[in-house]
């Protein structure tokens, strides 16, 4: 067990015929109290402020362990986000591509329709033109041919103007 200052201030020692002087000893005594109180409490300070440290480095160690671990959180989340938006991505790449492939289809159907469409046009269109050819050219021989001048003789004679009036009203 270690000396307190009242162990030292009571201290008595055994007096000799050739002893120390006696106020030397109790003024060097003295001196040792003083000085040991100081140490004493010193120490006594430098445990506290090392408690308060120690208490202060666990709370900061604790804090960057939180830390560490919401960063790891952060990075797993990120990756996660990450990852998320790479799968994601790539679904709308590949559903556009479906709906390019999809439109372009579409497009050369209907690209195939209109110009089986516009051949049949022209088809009907040359079967139109030969008829109305054939029409007029046939209309044009019924009013190029003589018929039609005897016919108008013929009307001359069996209609006379009263009859076309009558037959008008």
């Amino acid at each position: 067990m270690p000396l307190t200052p009242l162990d030292i201030h009571n201290k008595e020692f055994n007096r000799t015929f050739r002893g120390y002087d006696e106020d030397d000893v109790n003024e060097f005594l003295d001196q040792i109290i003083k000085d040991y109180e100081t140490v004493i409490r010193e120490k006594k300070e430098l445990e506290a402020q090392v408690n308060e440290l120690t208490e202060r480095l666990s709370h900061y160690s604790n804090i960057e362990d939180t830390l560490n671990k919401s960063i790891l959180v952060a990075q797993e989340a990120a990756e996660d986000v990450k990852g998320n938006a790479t799968k994601e991505a790539k679904l709308i790449i590949r559903e556009a591509e479906k709906n390019a492939d999809r439109i372009v289809n579409e497009s050369l159907a209907k690209s195939r329709k209109v110009s089986l469409e516009i051949e049949d046009l022209k088809k009907q269109s040359k079967v139109f033109r030969t008829r109305l050819r054939m029409l007029i050219e046939a209309q044009l021989e019924l009013v190029d041919n003589g018929d039609w001048e005897n016919l108008m003789e013929l009307n001359k004679g069996i209609i006379n103007d009263k009859e076309v009036e009558e037959f008008a009203n």
